[in-house]
Protein backbone atom coordinates (compact mmCIF):
# COMPACT_ATOMS: atom_id res chain seq x y z
CA UNK A 1 0.00 0.00 0.00
CA UNK A 2 1.39 3.36 -1.01
CA UNK A 3 1.23 5.79 1.94
CA UNK A 4 0.61 8.75 -0.34
CA UNK A 5 -2.66 7.22 -1.56
CA UNK A 6 -4.09 6.10 1.77
CA UNK A 7 -7.55 7.30 2.75
CA UNK A 8 -8.91 7.88 6.25
CA UNK A 9 -10.58 4.45 6.00
CA UNK A 10 -7.14 2.88 5.50
CA UNK A 11 -5.90 4.54 8.69
CA UNK A 12 -8.88 3.84 10.95
CA UNK A 13 -10.60 0.88 12.50
CA UNK A 14 -14.02 0.98 14.13
CA UNK A 15 -15.64 -2.12 15.58
CA UNK A 16 -18.81 -2.18 17.65
CA UNK A 17 -20.39 -5.21 19.29
CA UNK A 18 -23.27 -5.73 21.67
CA UNK A 19 -23.12 -8.72 24.00
CA UNK A 20 -26.14 -9.94 25.98
CA UNK A 21 -25.30 -11.78 29.18
CA UNK A 22 -27.77 -13.64 31.41
CA UNK A 23 -26.01 -12.54 34.60
CA UNK A 24 -26.07 -9.48 36.87
CA UNK A 25 -23.93 -6.42 36.22
CA UNK A 26 -21.31 -7.03 38.95
CA UNK A 27 -20.82 -10.67 37.92
CA UNK A 28 -20.45 -9.69 34.26
CA UNK A 29 -17.93 -6.93 35.04
CA UNK A 30 -15.86 -9.34 37.16
CA UNK A 31 -15.98 -11.89 34.31
CA UNK A 32 -14.78 -9.20 31.87
CA UNK A 33 -11.77 -8.35 34.05
CA UNK A 34 -10.95 -12.07 34.46
CA UNK A 35 -11.14 -12.69 30.72
CA UNK A 36 -9.04 -9.66 29.78
CA UNK A 37 -6.56 -10.55 32.51
CA UNK A 38 -5.45 -13.87 33.98
CA UNK A 39 -7.91 -16.11 32.10
CA UNK A 40 -7.29 -14.71 28.63
CA UNK A 41 -6.92 -17.26 25.83
CA UNK A 42 -5.95 -17.05 22.16
CA UNK A 43 -7.94 -20.20 21.39
CA UNK A 44 -10.09 -22.46 23.56
CA UNK A 45 -7.81 -23.79 26.25
CA UNK A 46 -4.64 -22.09 24.97
CA UNK A 47 -3.72 -19.42 27.55
CA UNK A 48 -2.38 -15.99 26.67
CA UNK A 49 -0.96 -14.64 29.94
CA UNK A 50 -2.36 -11.13 30.36
CA UNK A 51 -2.37 -8.80 33.35
CA UNK A 52 -4.78 -5.95 33.89
CA UNK A 53 -4.43 -3.43 36.68
CA UNK A 54 -8.06 -2.30 37.10
CA UNK A 55 -7.55 1.33 38.17
CA UNK A 56 -7.02 4.61 36.29
CA UNK A 57 -3.58 4.51 34.66
CA UNK A 58 -3.26 0.77 35.31
CA UNK A 59 -1.47 -1.28 32.68
CA UNK A 60 -2.86 -4.00 30.46
CA UNK A 61 -0.07 -6.20 29.15
CA UNK A 62 0.96 -9.65 28.05
CA UNK A 63 3.23 -11.13 30.72
CA UNK A 64 5.83 -13.52 29.32
CA UNK A 65 7.76 -13.79 32.59
CA UNK A 66 11.24 -12.65 33.61
CA UNK A 67 10.36 -9.02 32.87
CA UNK A 68 9.41 -9.83 29.26
CA UNK A 69 6.11 -9.02 27.63
CA UNK A 70 4.10 -6.74 25.39
CA UNK A 71 2.36 -3.55 26.54
CA UNK A 72 -1.23 -3.33 25.25
CA UNK A 73 -2.57 -0.22 26.94
CA UNK A 74 -3.53 1.79 30.00
CA UNK A 75 -6.84 1.88 31.80
CA UNK A 76 -8.09 5.28 30.73
CA UNK A 77 -11.31 5.17 32.75
CA UNK A 78 -12.98 2.71 35.08
CA UNK A 79 -16.29 3.09 36.86
CA UNK A 80 -17.17 -0.26 38.41
CA UNK A 81 -19.29 -2.04 37.25
CA UNK A 82 -20.50 0.04 34.30
CA UNK A 83 -17.43 1.31 32.40
CA UNK A 84 -13.97 0.17 31.36
CA UNK A 85 -11.91 2.15 28.85
CA UNK A 86 -8.42 1.24 27.69
CA UNK A 87 -6.14 3.18 25.36
CA UNK A 88 -2.91 2.01 23.75
CA UNK A 89 -1.47 0.05 20.82
CA UNK A 90 -3.05 -3.26 21.96
CA UNK A 91 -1.75 -6.17 19.88
CA UNK A 92 -0.33 -3.90 17.16
CA UNK A 93 3.43 -3.26 17.43
CA UNK A 94 3.58 -0.35 15.03
CA UNK A 95 2.41 3.31 14.91
CA UNK A 96 -1.21 3.03 16.06
CA UNK A 97 -3.38 4.05 18.99
CA UNK A 98 -6.58 2.32 20.05
CA UNK A 99 -9.41 3.11 22.41
CA UNK A 100 -11.53 0.29 23.82
CA UNK A 101 -14.82 1.09 25.53
CA UNK A 102 -16.90 -1.38 27.50
CA UNK A 103 -20.20 0.10 28.69
CA UNK A 104 -22.35 -2.22 30.77
CA UNK A 105 -26.02 -1.80 31.70
CA UNK A 106 -28.37 -4.11 33.58
CA UNK A 107 -32.05 -4.77 33.07
CA UNK A 108 -34.06 -7.49 34.85
CA UNK A 109 -30.93 -9.26 36.13
CA UNK A 110 -29.31 -9.43 32.69
CA UNK A 111 -26.41 -7.33 31.42
CA UNK A 112 -25.82 -5.72 28.05
CA UNK A 113 -22.22 -4.91 27.13
CA UNK A 114 -21.73 -2.29 24.45
CA UNK A 115 -18.20 -2.60 23.10
CA UNK A 116 -16.31 -0.27 20.78
CA UNK A 117 -12.75 -0.55 19.45
CA UNK A 118 -11.61 2.54 17.57
CA UNK A 119 -8.05 2.80 16.23
CA UNK A 120 -6.00 5.25 14.20
CA UNK A 121 -2.66 4.51 12.56
CA UNK A 122 -0.85 2.32 10.06
CA UNK A 123 -3.12 -0.68 10.63
CA UNK A 124 -1.87 -3.85 8.95
CA UNK A 125 -4.37 -5.70 6.79
CA UNK A 126 -4.04 -9.03 8.64
CA UNK A 127 -4.94 -7.29 11.92
CA UNK A 128 -7.85 -5.48 10.28
CA UNK A 129 -9.25 -8.79 8.97
CA UNK A 130 -8.96 -10.74 12.23
CA UNK A 131 -9.79 -8.21 14.91
CA UNK A 132 -13.61 -8.42 14.86
CA UNK A 133 -13.62 -12.21 15.17
CA UNK A 134 -10.95 -12.03 17.89
CA UNK A 135 -13.08 -9.68 19.99
CA UNK A 136 -16.15 -11.88 19.37
CA UNK A 137 -14.29 -14.89 20.78
CA UNK A 138 -13.21 -12.96 23.88
CA UNK A 139 -16.72 -11.62 24.42
CA UNK A 140 -18.25 -15.06 24.07
CA UNK A 141 -15.89 -16.29 26.81
CA UNK A 142 -16.94 -13.35 29.03
CA UNK A 143 -20.59 -14.26 28.50
CA UNK A 144 -20.00 -17.95 29.25
CA UNK A 145 -17.90 -17.15 32.33
CA UNK A 146 -20.52 -14.79 33.80
CA UNK A 147 -23.43 -17.11 33.04
CA UNK A 148 -21.59 -20.12 34.51
CA UNK A 149 -20.93 -18.16 37.72
CA UNK A 150 -24.61 -17.21 37.91
CA UNK A 151 -25.60 -20.86 37.39
CA UNK A 152 -23.25 -21.98 40.21
CA UNK A 153 -24.77 -19.37 42.51
CA UNK A 154 -28.30 -20.58 41.71
CA UNK A 155 -27.46 -24.24 42.45
CA UNK A 156 -25.69 -23.31 45.71
CA UNK A 157 -28.83 -21.70 47.11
Amino acid sequence: MNLTTQTIEDLTLNITQEIHVRAPLDVTFAALLEQLGPNNEVEEGKPMPMKIEPWPGGRWYRDLGDGNGHFWGHVQAIRRPTLLEISGPLFMSYPVVSNLQYRLTESNGETTIKFRHAALGLIQEDHRKGVASGWSQIHERVRKRAEAFRARQATAQ
